[in-house]
């Protein structure tokens, strides 16, 4: 099984995280409402089993906590990969939420990097602030050691944008984490 489980707590958060990269229940539970949705989401896309916990410093903000549940993720999602062998590597999906369509494009090649194209019309969904999206990106790419590069091509309700944006990542990274052979997906034979 591609699993990893991780615990990482500070003076502003602390988090679980259980994830199977093969599949699984999910339970998400953050604080924000929907930023578990948004988890959810992600998860159930990517086809992932997920069990994650957080608890934060929310009487400051949000920012801490989705933050950090970004770098939990990207660390179990590296320690789950090992070392990269027989995967696919590359991963692409547009997703349509309404009026709103994103694209994601990644590659799961130990060489983090982010590009983020993706203006929110609204500053806040329910009790989640929506420029968290971005901070939640670079902090799952960074630690992920994912290339991710993600856009929203047109939209007008940051719900939709969000949530294309977290269906997207998932679908794509489920084709990236595909086991296509048992070596590693590049010339050089190692990532």
């Amino acid at each position: 099984m591609r699993a990893a489980n991780i615990n990482r707590e500070t003076k502003e958060t602390n988090i679980t995280l259980e994830l199977c990269l093969d599949g699984g229940a999910i339970q998400v539970s953050t604080g924000i409402g929907f930023f578990d949705h948004m988890l959810t989401t992600l998860a159930f896309y990517a086809g992932w089993g997920m069990q994650l916990s957080a608890q934060g410093d929310l009487q400051v903000d949000g920012h801490h906590t989705v933050e950090d549940v970004g770098i939990v993720l990207g660390q179990a999602f590296r320690t789950a990969l090992g070392n990269y062998g027989g995967i696919h590597r590359y991963g692409l999906a547009f997703v349509p939420m309404d009026e709103a369509l994103c694209r994601t494009v990644l590659d799961c090649s130990n060489r983090p990097f982010l590009i983020f194209q993706a203006e929110m019309p609204q500053p806040m969904v329910g009790d989640y602030d929506s420029c968290l999206t971005c901070e939640f990106m670079r902090a799952f790419a960074i630690n992920a050691g994912v290339t991710l590069h993600q856009r929203c091509e047109y939209g007008d309700n940051a719900h939709h944008i969000t949530e294309a944006l977290f269906k997207s990542l998932g679908l794509a990274l489920r084709k990236a984490v595909e086991l296509d052979g048992d070596g590693v997906t590049s010339t050089k034979g190692i990532l």
